[in-house]
């Protein structure tokens, strides 16, 4: 028999509540999982044996991982496919607006969405973009090799070894070091890493970097036949 886990926090359960009775009632399960994230309070939540992480440093919306989290209370309610187009590639079963998809999760979280989506998304971009750029330099100097190119971008692009800058994020937030990070770790450490850029780097320096990383997600994005982010 399968016993059902109850959220801890009461805003969680009418989340939950929520979901479920709009579903029920005929409501799109878009609309009412975008709704029921409005309702949702807990930041991470143990859940079936996995740790949720919902919201990266106290600021950065994972939205992603809640619908997973929201999805799995109406089952086979949701078709597969689109539920997979929705979590695996971002691709929602409805065209909503900027200010639609702003209205249904609500204005805070969405502020809190798109830190995730420029301190996690664009910053990985960032990286890959100037990993792209060495790449096609180090080819136009025929050289074929890849060593330490992933050091070199983040000397670009952050001034120091990705290690050291590892170790320097660890310090701060007293994490232990081990050989790997985990997904929730990286999502962290790609969060900090952005901060940290922007710290340091000048106004006109951010703005380029941002640019830059922005036109590789839309290249990217378009060879992959998806839609720009919301953003």
């Amino acid at each position: 028999m399968v016993t059902q886990e109850t959220p801890k926090n009461e805003a969680d359960a009418r989340a939950i509540e929520h979901l479920k009775r709009s579903v029920a009632e005929g409501k799109h399960w878009y609309i009412a999982l975008l709704e029921a994230i409005r309702l949702w309070k807990s930041s991470e939540e143990d859940y079936k044996g996995r740790h949720y992480r919902y919201l990266i440093a106290g600021e950065a919306f994972d939205w992603l991982v809640l619908a997973e989290r929201l999805l799995d209370e109406i089952g086979d309610a949701v078709p597969e496919q689109e539920k997979v187009n929705l979590l695996f590639f971002d691709r929602p079963p409805l065209e909503l607006s900027h200010q639609e998809f702003k209205d249904l999760i609500g204005p805070a979280k969405y502020r809190a969405y798109l830190n995730y989506l420029y301190g996690v998304f664009v910053e990985e971009a960032l990286v890959a973009a100037v990993v792209e750029e060495l790449r096609k330099e180090r080819s136009a100097l025929g050289m074929t090799s890849d060593q330490d190119v992933l050091d070199k971008a983040f000397r670009r692009v952050y001034g120091e070894d990705r290690e050291a800058l590892l170790d320097m994020f660890r310090k701060e937030k007293r994490y232990r070091k081990r050989k790997s990070l985990t997904l929730d770790e990286l999502k962290e450490f790609t969060y900090w890493l952005f901060k940290y850029r922007v710290k340091r780097a000048e106004k006109s320096r951010v703005a380029s970097d941002t640019k830059k990383a922005l036109l590789k997600m839309q290249r990217d994005m378009k060879a992959k036949g998806l839609k720009p982010l919301r953003g």
